[in-house]
């Protein structure tokens, strides 16, 4: 492909690498091979080859082939063109929130559904600090240390996962959230010392928020039962509720009450060890001026 002379090298699949939709998830296959179904129909009906489309969107005619048989998640821009390309009248455009949502991890996407119903989350991590609350660079820094490494698109994916799971604190009428947080993660450096400022910033952005309470483990404190991971707790307005930890029931989301109970025991107690949340505030505020 040529523009004023100059030559254009379309996208290939070496260009996008690892945007297959998860084998196990059932759902995102069927929005992908949907779209894929109606973008190869729209350019049938105009009389476009795929490499004459893939031409005029700026993609390679393979991978033209793989997101109309719905091997590939097409990216939104991609739809953009093709919906400008087919003159669809914004009907193509319009399947980009489905899309969206299918390229985050089934089980990433599981958890910000179940977060967006709950009336009520309780967190407790021990090595880093939470999902809910790190801040892009704090994420993207954690992610891109994963050994054997992601690739560059893999970790914007999963990055763009994490904070869409943060619009829980932009509900109306908003939930009810609890985080401990250990404070060896606190100190750790992530991202230099300016993206550590900003993430301890963000800290106590979200933890002077009403419906939001923040409380910090100190390193020098007796032994507590969250010294074997993750815990999570989430409760629904029907009065349903689950749970995962990690060190405890396989590390498996649970739902049964006894199991729930114990639980809810565990991250009690975990609370009560830990700093009250405006002690935990101010010792935030503390390493903040000590950057």
């Amino acid at each position: 492909m040529t523009v004023d002379g100059e030559a254009v090298r379309l996208k290939s699949e070496a260009d996008e690498p690892g945007w297959e939709v998860d084998p196990d998830d059932e759902w995102g296959l069927a929005v992908i091979a949907t779209v894929g179904r109606q973008l190869k129909l729209r350019r049938e009906a105009v009389g476009m080859r795929a490499g004459e489309f893939g031409t005029a969107v700026g993609y390679g005619e393979d991978l033209v082939y793989k997101i109309e048989g719905g091997k590939r998640i097409p990216r939104l821009e991609y739809l953009d063109k093709a919906d400008e390309v087919l003159n669809a009248g914004g009907l193509i455009s319009a399947m980009k929130e489905d899309v969206k949502k299918v390229r985050y991890p089934k089980k990433v996407r599981d958890l910000a559904q179940m977060e967006a119903r709950a009336v009520e989350i309780g967190v407790y991590e021990c090595c880093i600090i939470p999902g809910l609350l790190q801040t892009p660079e704090h994420a993207r820094t954690l992610i891109q240390a994963a050994q054997p490494p992601y690739s560059p698109d893999d970790v914007e994916r999963m990055v763009a996962a994490r904070l869409a799971r943060q619009a829980v604190f932009e509900r109306d009428p908003a939930p009810s959230i609890h985080f401990v947080v250990e404070e060896a993660p606190l100190r750790r450096e992530v991202g230099g010392t300016m993206g550590w400022r900003a993430q301890l910033e963000r800290l106590l952005e979200v933890g002077r928020l009403n419906n939001v309470t923040l409380q910090v483990m100190p390193t020098n404190t007796e032994a507590h039962p969250g010294l074997d991971g993750r815990i999570e707790l989430l409760k629904f307005p029907d009065g349903t509720a689950v749970g995962r930890s990690d060190g405890a029931f396989n590390g498996r989301p649970i739902t049964d009450p006894k199991q729930l109970r114990i639980l809810e025991l565990r991250y009690g107690t975990i609370r009560a060890q830990a700093f009250p949340p405006r002690d935990s505030l101010a010792f935030i505020e503390k390493l903040l001026g000590e950057t």
